[in-house]
């Protein structure tokens, strides 16, 4: 594909947890030289594979991915940080005459590129951090409520309500449209789908071993950290403590992953800068999108 650097585009594919947004990067990638970059808060940490989801070496099919693996389980990270490593990578993979993907369903992560925020001023000292880490998340949003903070809109995101205490309720400044040169596509999957899409991936992950790989974890960094946090792995804790069977908490963690993808769409839904395609035409429209901009 000969195209000029500054013509390149970045391709932004987002949707709720298991609508299929991987296989459609990677379809994608393998037909326009990409390379992706995950935008996703939890498969940043290290030893998080099963219970994150995190795509297989042999599932990338030999596509380059980006921003997986970035700290260990006990170390701070945000999307002032994801944002400064995406934008390096994004000029990056266009340096070497590459397509840029963004995939994601963690909305900050993702908007924190589209729209510039501004995060300056908004990031503590590490001793601020971690004594609110320290904290469980009623807790948190009992020191909003006691210091006239406004909770943001998922308040039961530990991370999101810790960010939000830090700014002290206030958003970051953003730019009103995308960057430049930049598409976005949804992937729009019906409800029952959907269900049943998180429902066989919820079986994969504890058929895969998702339960041996929270005992390792939990012996490596405890429970407290805010990776720990993750439905699978804190449901998988109650387990092991005998306050769930195994059955109990495979229901749990599927439930539990149907209200995050409900979360998610709520986040997206509010971006009309999203064109939303179902899922068996998305590859087709991107590719229409693409060809049209050489």
């Amino acid at each position: 594909m000969a195209t000029r650097i500054d013509s390149l585009p970045l391709v932004v594919i987002v949707g709720p947890t298991a609508s299929g947004k991987t296989a459609l990067s990677i379809d994608v990638a393998k037909r326009y030289h990409g390379e992706i970059i995950c935008a996703d808060s939890r498969t940043i940490y290290t030893g998080m594979d099963i219970g994150t989801a995190k795509p297989s070496l042999e599932e990338r099919q030999g596509i380059v991915h980006w921003g997986l693996d970035l700290v260990r389980p006990d170390q701070p990270y945000s999307a002032a940080l994801f944002q400064h490593y995406a934008v390096e990578k994004i000029a990056d993979i266009r340096a070497r005459n590459h397509l840029p993907i963004l995939v994601g369903g963690s909305g900050l992560y993702v908007d924190s590129v589209l729209y510039e925020y501004d995060f300056s001023g908004s990031q503590p000292d590490t001793a601020r951090r971690q004594q609110l880490e320290h904290m469980d998340i009623a807790a948190l949003q009992r020191y909003c409520l006691e210091n006239n903070i406004k909770l943001p809109e998922n308040d039961k995101n530990k991370r999101y309500v810790i960010n939000n205490i830090i700014r002290n309720g206030h958003a970051p400044k953003r730019r009103k449209g995308v960057v430049e040169n930049t598409f976005v596509v949804g992937i729009a999957t019906e409800k029952e789908e959907l269900r049943q899409r998180i429902a066989r991936r919820s079986q994969q992950i504890f058929d895969d071993g998702v339960v041996d790989e929270a005992v390792r974890l939990r012996e490596q960094y405890g429970e407290i950290g805010e990776a720990m946090t993750a439905n699978i792995y804190r449901l998988i804790f109650e387990h092991l403590r005998g306050t769930y069977s195994l059955d109990e908490t495979k229901r749990r963690a599927e439930l539990a992953d149907w209200h995050l993808a409900k979360r998610q769409l709520t986040w997206l839904r509010r971006n009309h800068d999203i064109v939303w395609q179902a899922r068996n035409v998305a590859y087709a429209y991107i590719c229409r999108f693409i060809d049209s901009e050489q």
